[in-house]
């Protein structure tokens, strides 16, 4: 029976989902026991490939079938002749059925198992098996001891399938949570350790499917699909040799308040490093020259008020609507009238806040890209709630304001009405910078423009803002990284380039 792991390679999965596939695996088995030895099997091999010299080696161990697993592992290390040692709680000692049979068959092959408190002893690696999957709750105060004992230890940390802790559904950490050099994830990818504050605790993420066929996964639906750089081609077709700029798109970018000039400008030229045709940017006479002799590519108006602005919502194929656009009368006004056009429309910064304090029934596949904060402000919630759980947060919003969303952050999460959310597998903490969001604004614009769909834009130009703040991180650093960095790296991902080629400047 053909085994699952390539079809599924972009699939990402719920506990929910991943108990279903454990009850199927098992059926077809027979034995439920089979695949916790295929784990523990998988981590040692797995261990050894990351850690070959690690000689002693701690294995904490929790009462679930998540400990289970470390047992198995356990076992092949001593039976390897490495110094291991199975440490748990007093109050850890294994529960479920497989959990005893791993535990016992450890013990009955030599090897030791001791209680702990908060000290571990020394050691070149510690494995995490204290909690699985469905672990999603605040830890006691004497495990919050245990993991800070784990997290404060000089060794790595190799965690079996979830760092404890971490809520692999929403990638929220409640408590505390084990932070892990690496994770081994069975079976399939998890959805909750690629967003959010996951990321910071599962470390480098492995994945050991166990042999499950593909007819496990039969009727078994993945709650998200990842993307990652190497997915670009799946949108960014070679052009037709005959192409003409009225082919490929026209960008009204509207924003740039007084004082804000230079997020509209990074919206235009990203646009145009985008693959735009041609992009108009309607914004303050102040800021007409000074756009215009950094970036003679645009054309640039000045819009004293609504009135001035129509013609060129009339020429546009997409709008750019918020990055620098303020939230006095004149933007107001702007945002109205952009809105009331009809047009393909992407809105981010004042105008996602203007969203707020002025609902407007937005157009037909309309695309907004909030960060958290805005995200709460359109919720009528808190930053706190919008991070507890990123994927509830992106489908409420795309419930109130029926639009595609783009939630920014650690792993940005795409979501529609009617498709499966994608979760980009991309960007650094270097992005974390003002105008970023305006250089995304500009990138989604530009791939409407260029008759992309709404949700299919607004994944790939998240997917490209982040290769190409990828690409400009690697090329010099995280730390000081600006958007004007990323984009000759847009025009470089746009067209496929293979990564490691220096684009030109």
């Amino acid at each position: 029976m053909p085994h699952a792991a390539a079809p599924f390679v972009h699939a990402l999965y719920d506990a929910t989902a991943l108990r279903a596939l454990e009850a199927r695996a098992t059926q077809r088995l027979g034995d439920g026991f089979e695949l916790m030895r295929r784990a523990g099997q998988a981590a040692w091999r797995d261990l050894l490939a990351r850690w070959p010299d690690a000689m002693g080696i701690l294995v904490v161990c929790g009462p679930g079938n998540n400990g289970g697993d470390g047992y198995v592992l356990a076992r092949h290390a001593h039976e390897a002749g490495r110094g291991v040692r199975v440490v748990r709680l007093p109050e850890h000692a294994p529960r479920s059925e497989l959990a005893r049979r791993a535990a016992d068959e450890y013990a009955a092959a030599g090897g030791r198992i001791a209680d702990v408190a908060s000290d571990l002893p020394g050691c070149d690696l510690i494995v995490d098996a204290l909690f699985g999957i469905g672990f999603s709750r605040l830890p006691d105060a004497t495990t919050q001891d245990l993991i800070a004992a784990i997290n404060t230890h000089e060794a790595p940390v190799f965690a079996l399938d979830v760092p404890s802790g971490v809520d692999a559904d929403r990638g929220a950490v409640p408590g505390a949570a084990v932070i892990a050099t690496r994770t081994i994830e069975f079976i399939a990818p998890k959805a909750g350790l690629r967003t959010g504050a996951a990321l910071d605790h599962a470390g480098v993420l492995s994945l050991a499917p166990l042999e499950l066929a593909a007819d496990d996964f039969g009727g078994v639906a993945p709650v998200a699909e990842r993307i990652a750089a190497t997915d670009l081609p799946r949108w960014l077709a070679p052009r037709p040799r005959d192409s003409h700029k009225g082919r490929n798109g026209r960008v009204l970018c509207i924003g740039g308040d007084h004082g804000s000039g230079g997020a509209i400008l990074l919206c235009a030229e990203a646009a145009l490093r985008s693959g735009a045709g041609l992009v108009e940017v309607a914004t303050r006479e102040r800021h007409v020259g000074p756009l215009l002799a950094r970036l003679p590519e645009a054309m640039a108006h000045d819009v004293g008020d609504a009135d001035a602005l129509q013609a060129a919502l009339d020429r546009a194929d997409a709008i750019a609507l918020g990055p620098g656009l303020g939230r006095g009368e004149w933007s107001v006004a702007l945002y109205e009238r952009a809105i009331a056009s009809g047009k393909p429309l992407l809105l981010d910064a004042d105008a996602l806040n203007l969203l707020a304090t002025r609902p407007f029934a937005l157009p037909a596949d309309a695309v907004i890209t909030p960060h958290p904060g805005e995200a709460a402000r359109l919720l009528d919630t808190n930053t706190a709630d919008i991070q507890r759980d990123r994927f509830a947060a992106a489908r409420a919003l795309c419930d109130r304001y029926a639009c595609v969303v783009v939630l920014k952050g650690a792993g940005t999460i795409v979501m529609s009405a009617h498709e499966t959310p994608r979760v980009v597998t991309a960007g650094n903490p270097g992005m974390a910078v003002g105008g970023m969001g305006d250089v995304l604004s500009g990138v989604i614009a530009a791939l409407r423009a260029q008759g992309m769909g709404a949700f299919d834009a607004a994944a790939c130009g998240a997917l490209l803002h982040s290769s190409a703040g990828d690409a400009a991180a690697h090329d010099g650093g995280e730390r000081g990284l600006l958007p004007s960095d990323l984009m000759p790296w847009l025009r470089h991902f746009s067209n496929q380039e293979p990564y490691g080629r220096e684009p030109t400047r």
